[in-house]
């Protein structure tokens, strides 16, 4: 394994997911704002042009929030990892991780670090299947790669 290498992880079935839903909102609250005409029912009020507009504002919004979840990326080389989640981003040397994780059940994988804390991965998802295993198993190459260069500089030679 060179130093050079370098991987580049993202969940793939959400990210399908996610793009097909935006667009799926996108279109119905468009649809929905095309047939906000005339009275609002009994009343004296009318549905105005502002509303159509706020109503494809909404479907916009409403699809940003959604392709929020093809945010989640994972980065690693000789030196470090770097995890970016839906919400935050962490980077770290392969020194304060103890190991990568992927137990059974679990949704995503994650770091397991040296002060005992357990930093998600949810560009790993489980959901993913083989990509996901196979981005755990490239991780912990790289990890272990570390701990062997760490353990020939500390034997005296």
């Amino acid at each position: 394994m060179s130093d050079t290498e370098l991987i580049r992880l993202k969940p793939r079935r959400i990210r399908v997911v996610c793009w097909a839903s935006a667009v799926a909102l996108l279109v119905v609250l468009s649809l929905v704002a095309t047939s906000l005409t005339g009275a609002t029912g009994e009343g004296y009020g009318t549905f105005q042009r502002g509303d159509q507009f706020a109503m494809v504002g909404l479907g916009v919004l409403g699809a940003l929030g959604l392709l929020l979840f093809t945010r989640p990326r994972v980065e690693a080389d000789a030196r470090g990892v770097r995890v970016r989640n839906v919400i935050g981003a962490y980077e770290l040397p392969w020194e304060v991780v103890r190991g990568v994780r992927f137990d059974r059940g679990a949704p995503w994988a994650s770091l397991e670090l040296h002060d005992d804390d357990l930093l998600p991965m949810v560009a790993l998802q489980a959901a993913d299947k083989e990509i996901a295993v196979d981005g755990v198993r490239a991780l912990r190459r790289l990890h272990q790669a570390h701990l062997a260069r760490l353990g020939g500089a500390s034997t005296p030679g």
